[in-house]
């Protein structure tokens, strides 16, 4: 049974991986995006009809714009890596909500929400730009469908784990104790881990597309400072998230590379036009 187990973990992984056309890594993804957008978008809708949309305000007109514009520049950007029709079945929408929380997110398939709470920290259009940005490089590097599919692997590591300890009979308290340490390092030591991989890629490539979009590129490293001194982080390694200051610093190194290649993107773009 163990050896079964262990089988069908390998056929997942093998079957169950993409090729990402920016990073050109294989990742794991045990759920076709065939099955997860309309279930995102399902999700997205029943969000939407729940909470109080802001509309025809100043602020909802600047979300949608920083949205068509970091959405062509995520266009643009795959367009030059060779992948014209990579977005064909992303349904972009991106809202403004009323909510107190510092907070935004996307669904797979390019669903946005911004939360007004979050609008005093942008500060202004290159503020909002650092957090779309960062929004929609998470939807075009499939992050919402890779977390998904650790989420699987590790529920199936964890019934390969149970029916080992059964088929071993060993006591009941001992099945107990091994799983929840499971859980506990399964967590600490992959799940949270590979969120922060996630949240430094999106930051990478959200700077990449928004100076491709025309923003300050100094604005996200301002922006992350301000986070920074909201405080109330706690420990990086007990979080999905980087810290703050780390981001900022992150970003302020990264500047220089990614702006030459939003250069090379958009000298590019003058090219075909």
């Amino acid at each position: 049974m163990k050896r079964v187990v262990v089988l069908l973990v390998v056929c997942l992984l093998f079957v169950g991986c993409n090729r990402n056309p920016l990073t050109g890594q294989r990742t794991i993804a045990l759920v076709s995006n065939n099955t997860l957008f309309p279930m995102a978008f399902q999700q997205y809708e029943d969000f939407l009809n729940e909470n109080t949309l802001v509309t025809g305000t100043a602020e909802a007109e600047m979300v949608r714009r920083v949205g068509d514009r970091i959405r062509l520049a995520a266009e643009s950007l795959l367009a030059a890596e060779g992948h014209e029709n990579y977005l064909d079945d992303y349904q972009w929408e991106y809202h403004l909500v009323q909510s107190n929380e510092v907070n935004a997110w996307v669904m797979p398939g390019g669903k946005i929400v911004i939360y007004t709470g979050i609008l005093p920290l942008a500060g202004n259009e290159d503020g909002l730009a650092v957090i779309m940005g960062h929004e929609v490089a998470h939807a075009i590097l499939n992050h919402g469908q890779q977390r998904m599919s650790a989420s699987l692997l590790r529920e199936i590591g964890r019934l390969g784990i149970s029916i080992g300890a059964s088929l071993l009979d060993l006591p009941s308290d001992t099945q107990r104790l091994i799983l929840a340490a499971y859980g506990v390092g399964s967590h600490l030591g992959a799940i949270l881990p590979f969120s922060r991989s996630h949240e430094n890629e999106a930051d990478y490539y959200g700077l990449i597309l928004m100076t491709i979009a025309g923003y300050d590129q100094n604005a996200a490293v301002s922006f992350w400072e301000r986070m920074a001194a909201l405080g109330g982080g706690g420990l990086e390694w007990l979080s999905t998230h980087p810290s703050s200051e780390n981001r900022a610093g992150q970003l302020q190194g990264w500047i220089p590379e990614t702006r030459e290649i939003a250069d090379q993107i958009k000298l590019s773009i003058s090219y075909v036009q």
